[in-house]
């Protein structure tokens, strides 16, 4: 199972639910609790990869536009902006827009 779920990682589907259930999944098999299995220290590469429509809103996040001229820019509600960011800042482990596009920098993905 957990085998499928890397690859389910790797793949980006359900990157939030995939890393509980890993979570999840280490605990039972008496890992570490609370360890996330499928995180990594922001100088190792992403364990998942961002899909083309997060690198879209992270090109954008690198501008001066607002959220809702980002989300009007890629004609997305802005609840579907705020999806794909807390995913970026997820996968990226960081927690604001600015740390966004400077890690994304850091490994190329501008």
């Amino acid at each position: 199972m957990a085998v499928l779920l890397k690859a389910a990682a790797k793949k980006g589907i359900a990157p939030s639910y995939v890393r509980r259930l890993l979570t999840a999944f280490d605990k039972a098999e008496g890992g570490t609790p609370g360890k996330q299995v499928v995180s990594k220290p922001p100088s190792e590469p992403l364990s998942e990869p961002l899909s083309e429509r997060e690198r879209d809103v992270l090109r954008l996040l690198g501008t001066d536009l607002s959220g809702p001229d980002i989300a009007r820019e890629l004609m997305v509600s802005l609840n579907t902006l705020r999806t794909h960011t807390k995913n970026i800042y997820d996968k990226l482990q960081v927690n604001s827009r600015r740390a966004a596009v400077r890690r994304a920098e850091e490994l190329d993905l501008l």
